[in-house]
């Protein structure tokens, strides 16, 4: 029998996904079952984009609780607590230099479903947030990205 994944996330992540699980049941799901049921009064089917296209978005919308309730169900929460405050792990924010002589940047570590790098949230599985992982404030790493190796040197952990 197939092991099934378990979704690492934050307090804060799995709140959001809760809240994003009942606004498509509570709101998009019917409002997407009144769309397809006026574009059945326009009659023939076979021709009728709002049907279609209500269809489609029920698709998604249905889609979409599904693997919502999957990630709910297997969400692993992460506790920081008995992990070393200097030490890079999953839900802190880490600054770091890219070296030479970058400016600071700054993000937190996230489960994959929390992930959004342009907000300053980085996935748990992406080569950055490996490479940084188990290491402390101080630290130079060297990192493997997709385009070949980076070295930073770790500011802060927050």
């Amino acid at each position: 029998m197939a092991e099934e994944k378990s979704f690492p996330m934050t307090a804060e992540g799995k709140k959001k996904l809760e809240k994003e699980l009942e606004d498509l049941q509570l709101k998009r799901r019917p409002e997407v079952i009144k769309r397809i049921k006026i574009a059945r009064s326009y009659g023939d089917l076979s021709e009728n984009s709002e049907y279609e296209s209500a269809k489609d978005e029920q698709a998604f919308v249905e889609g979409r609780i599904s693997q919502i309730q999957n990630m709910l169900q297997y969400a692993v929460i992460i506790d920081n607590e008995d992990v070393d405050k200097d030490e890079v792990t999953m839900g802190r924010t880490i600054t770091f230099q890219e070296l030479p002589d970058e400016d600071p940047e700054a993000y937190q570590i996230v489960g994959e479903s929390e992930s959004d790098p342009l907000n300053g949230k980085i996935s748990n599985d992406s080569p950055m947030a490996k490479g940084l992982i188990g290491h402390k404030v101080g630290e130079t790493v060297e990192i493997d990205i997709p385009s070949g190796k980076m070295k930073v040197k770790i500011l802060k952990v927050e």
